[in-house]
């Protein structure tokens, strides 16, 4: 357990001269509050503080900020009042542990909401004062290191998102040693078998590169002495999470990862670094196209530095990172490195622009009143990749990488968007789905009276596009909608000799009508309701003509064999999966996702077709619900019955038996093998296609389980389409 002590040794070391007696006071406090408190470990509560009062000490942090750490939970795990905090520690101290505190009184629907919610707070309070977001990534690494203790499916959750929201985070900030971490450890948790596998191949290879660091450092400490270099140098073996990204995402073997292990020189100044650089081109071969220069074009998040891979001895090719202990202390603290703490002001200078991205995703953030679409548009935001792209003029616009002209042009103008037919780029016209690169110079191709289609949502990746493009969808919709329901509301209407003008002249009748079918306040929601499906017109009939007149022969519905058919192919309303408060709405499930019974599951109303189905984590999802008024909850019924086929993919070791030691395997949990190829590489792997009859979600999960503990399998993935 760490001693209190010790944070106050280190918070003194780096700031000699401020007072310390804060920090007494709030380990007192805390240790007073939590007293008879347990963590899920079994160990006191106060723990969990002061190891993440440890953190910010390490990373430099003021007294203020660590006894924050101290005092984070204070709010929300004891009966503390936010008045005794401030009594006690004055209102720096209570705003930030306000801003870390995780209770929120506002209910909410669903649990996406709330976390949609949570960061909104979150990110706002990083413009208020940055050490909000310092204490919450420090709570969450402890946290993580802590995480064997839960549950697993609370394992699960935090584990994913901390790899989604604050491992990214924490790297956009620069941190980029917290973000390591937690994304080494989340990865523990979330791929627990092929980490597994990887780590024990990596301890394999351990000694041996151990071994050629030193003889590496050994090198270049003496040429550099010789140069008259002052440094200090360092060696590492890549991270494991980092190791696996690069063998999933280029498909290569362990022995070709060329920067598997890496040397770290640090200099005092600039032009030190690119002196470096050129003694070490001289020593060694570098690799082609692997040369980056972060100095002169720094990242997104400030991190600078030289890096260069080189064919050292015996042809074992290793990166090399050139920087100076400044650049080294931003890389691995990032915001923490450039936090200022002037005249007791805390947070952004509003004139770095090195933080101008926070800026910009919370003005968009603002507008964004779906938590579904804001969850999106911050995990795309988080990432640092961008792209540099010029203006006929020279104007320089920075870009998400994967960025289209789509997104260029409403990047110039929301009017220049709306109107874009094409684009110029380097002075050849290109399609709107080109992917704009470093350099490029565009011109928007525009033509008065033009406005954006629905295949652009699938072609930009801006929040700003996106955001414009559904709102003009959204609003083409409504009222498309809303005339499409008049027209069906004064069809229907005339078989009862009934008139829609003389029920409009009651507009209250109509609103009331609205408000009871949970649509929405006024007449016109209740049309668009009906043209888009989502009330069927015999629920608006029912309570507005008589039930004698409803059940007269001559105005019944006349059969609809084909409808009928079409409803039981496609297994409609309470079979399998239902739609909450109605009955006879048609329903399927999307093929682009298949979902299986047990996975969260969303709908969507699409013209004529009836209610689609998608899983939520569907790629597709977030491109079709640009607009709100077209979902709908739906929900599985667990009555249903039935399987499913699922297609699975099985990366596998060319070797004999090992298909006959799958199906045996699937043979024992009855399932059934409805197709199966396999198809062979040159560097002696496989890949098995299989489609499989599945129950649902939990039988999915035990039959790849068991698929991956067979010897030699490599690994399983769902395919997006069964066949």
């Amino acid at each position: 357990m760490i001693r209190f002590e010790d944070i106050y040794e280190t918070v003194h070391r780096h700031h000699p001269e401020a007072d310390l007696e804060l920090l007494r006071k709030a380990y007192i406090f805390s240790a007073v509050e939590h007293k008879g408190q347990t963590r899920a470990s079994g160990e006191p509560y106060l723990v969990h503080p002061l190891e993440v009062a440890a953190v910010l000490a390490e990373m430099r942090m003021d007294p203020a900020c660590v006894a924050v750490g101290l005092l984070h939970d204070v709010l929300e795990d004891t009966l503390t009042s936010p008045e005794k905090i401030q009594e006690y520690f004055g209102e720096d101290v209570l705003h930030i542990v306000e801003g870390v505190t995780k209770i929120s009184k506002i209910p909410f629907s669903s649990s996406e909401e709330r976390q949609a919610e949570n960061f909104r707070k979150l990110l706002l309070a990083m413009v208020d004062d940055v050490r909000v977001i310092l204490v919450k990534l420090a709570d969450r690494l402890h946290n993580m290191r802590t995480l064997q203790y839960l549950p697993e499916e609370r394992r699960q959750r935090i584990a994913r998102e901390t790899m989604d929201i604050y491992a990214p985070l924490a790297g956009r900030l620069g941190m980029s040693k917290i973000k390591n971490e937690l994304e080494d450890l989340a990865y523990q948790y979330l791929e627990p078998e092929t980490h597994k596998i990887l780590a024990a191949r990596v301890e394999e290879r351990r000694k041996e590169a151990t071994a050629f660091i030193e003889r590496v450092k050994g090198v270049v400490a003496e040429k550099l002495r010789t140069s008259g270099i002052e440094a200090e140098l360092e060696g590492r073996i890549k991270r494991l999470y980092s190791i696996h990204q690069k063998l999933k995402r280029q498909r290569i073997d362990l022995e070709q990862v060329y920067d598997f292990v890496a040397l770290r020189v640090l200099v005092p100044t600039i032009p030190d670094c690119y002196a470096v650089l050129g003694i070490l081109h001289n020593l060694w071969r570098p690799v082609p196209g692997r040369i980056k220069d972060f100095i002169a074009m720094p990242r997104p998040n400030g991190y600078q530095s030289l890096h260069t891979s080189v064919i050292g001895e015996e042809g074992h090719p290793f990166e090399i990172q050139i920087r100076t202990r400044e650049m080294h202390q931003v890389a691995e603290e990032g915001i923490a490195a450039h936090w200022k703490y002037k005249e007791g002001k805390s947070g952004f200078d509003k004139d770095d622009q090195a933080f101008a991205w926070l800026r910009q995703l919370l003005e968009w953030q603002q507008e964004v009143k779906d938590p579904h679409e804001f969850l999106n548009s911050l995990k795309l935001d988080l990432y640092p990749e961008e792209v540099y792209c010029f203006t006929p003029r020279g104007e320089v616009k920075t870009l998400p990488r994967g960025a289209s002209p789509i997104d260029f042009a409403y990047a110039i103008h929301t009017e220049i968007g709306q109107q874009c037919v094409g684009a110029r780029v380097n002075g050849k016209i290109v399609p709107l789905r080109y992917k704009l690169k470093n350099g490029d110079i565009v011109e928007i191709l525009t033509s008065p009276g033009h406005h954006p289609s629905r295949d652009w949502l699938a072609v930009a990746v801006t929040n700003k596009a996106r955001g414009k493009i559904r709102h003009y969808l959204n609003a083409a919709e409504k009222q498309q909608a809303l005339e499409i329901g008049k027209k069906h509301f004064e069809r229907e209407l005339k078989r009862f000799d009934l008139s829609l003008k003389k029920l409009q002249a009651e507009p209250a009748r109509l609103e009331g009508l609205a408000q009871e079918l949970g649509v929405g306040t006024k007449a016109e929601d209740l049309f668009s309701a009906v043209g888009y499906g989502k009330v069927a017109m015999r629920q608006v009939l029912a309570r507005l003509v008589p039930p004698e007149k409803l059940e007269a022969p001559q105005v019944k519905e006349r059969p609809r064999p084909i409808a009928d058919a079409v409803r039981r192919l496609f297994r409609v309303g309470d079979e399998r999966i239902k739609v909450k408060g109605t009955d006879d709405l048609l329903i399927y499930r999307a093929k682009c996702c298949n979902p299986i019974m047990g996975e969260p599951i969303v709908g969507y109303i699409t013209r004529g077709k009836g209610v689609s189905v998608h899983a939520q984590s569907c790629p597709n999802v977030m491109n079709l619900m640009y607009d709100p008024e077209r979902r709908i909850d739906v929900e599985w019924d667990r009555g249903g019955e039935g399987a499913y086929e699922v297609r699975i993919a099985v990366e596998v070791e060319d070797r004999p038996g090992l298909l006959a030691a799958i199906t045996a395997v699937l043979a024992g949990m009855n399932t059934d093998i409805r197709n199966a190829e396999a198809r062979t590489f040159d560097d002696r792997t496989a890949l098995i296609d299989m489609t499989l009859r599945i129950q649902d979600l939990k039988h999915l999960e035990k039959v790849v389980k068991s698929i991956r503990g067979v010897a030699g399998v490599i690994d399983v993935e769902r395919q997006a389409v069964a066949r």
